[in-house]
């Protein structure tokens, strides 16, 4: 069954296996907790997850908020800090909600949405529902970043390269003995609402020899950037920058990230 918001808060597996499957995903970390820096402020960061991100910013000296709408995520988070010193801690504060309506009461310098959280938002309502959240939690001046991949033609259409599954994480020993092999597919193709189903597979082999394959499956929303620029404008935003990859380099025809750092210069929409 096909799960929204990438099926997170549905399937307690998923935020088990999650650190082991992007242990190697640590490119963007040093981009965000750089950004939290220059902000001066607090950082609110959206889909926070297990705290990939949220943690080493929060190592790093700077104050941050993480909200989630998935209880098993965020219950992982909250084990990783359990291991951190008081002060890191103190500097952490844990919301369960949806990134589509939320109220911190709390405003922040910056706001975050690493590894293209804003992407499991389909439909055009949650999109502007979330844009206007962020637009009232931030101060005047403050900066949202929009972390979305580069959309690539040939994995938009059926083309049976990506439709078959692909291995993105080798055999990987856990901690407990099992072993951990996962691979990725594209299952079905909605050109006109511009969006994949995906399916993400996860197999476990047990000490004992059992094995288990588990499912993730959820749409996931693809972006073009004069559309993001829209929207945007459209919710008081400026585009203050645009790269291509987490190392600020501008975006081009082969760039695999399209990262919008926006500056807000007006209020949203009315509720």
């Amino acid at each position: 069954m096909t799960s929204r918001y990438g099926g997170y808060e549905e399937r307690e597996f998923v935020a088990g296996y999650y650190d082991t499957a992007y242990d190697a995903r640590r490119q963007d970390v040093d981009f965000f907790v750089e950004y939290s820096r220059q902000a001066g402020g607090r950082t609110l960061e959206l889909g926070c997850g297990t705290g990939r991100v949220l943690i080493p910013t929060a190592i790093a000296g700077y104050e941050v908020t993480g909200l989630d709408l998935s209880h098993y995520m965020l219950q992982q988070c909250r084990e990783k800090l359990s291991r951190q010193p008081e002060d890191v801690r103190q500097r952490i504060r844990l919301i369960e909600e949806n990134m589509t309506d939320f109220d911190t009461a709390e405003q922040y310098s910056l706001v975050t949405t690493p590894f293209r959280s804003f992407q499991h938002l389909i439909t055009l309502e949650e999109q502007k529902a979330c844009l206007n959240c962020t637009n009232h939690h931030l101060v005047p001046g403050g900066l949202l970043i929009l972390d979305l991949f580069h959309p690539y033609p040939p994995r938009l259409v059926p083309d049976p390269r990506y439709m078959d599954e692909i291995e993105d994480l080798p055999e990987t020993a856990l901690p407990d003995g099992r072993r951990l092999r996962r691979t990725s597919r594209t299952v079905a193709f909605h050109r006109e609402q511009q969006y994949n189903d995906i399916e993400i597979i996860y197999y476990i082999i047990h000490p004992d020899g059992r094995q288990e394959r588990l499912v993730q499956a959820f749409p996931f929303r693809y972006f073009f950037r004069y559309e993001v620029e829209h929207l945007l404008e459209l919710y008081g935003f400026r585009i203050v920058d645009l790269f291509g990859n987490y190392d600020r380099s501008p975006l081009s025809n082969d760039s695999p990230e399209m990262i919008f750092v926006a500056e807000k210069t007006g209020r949203g929409q009315e509720p």
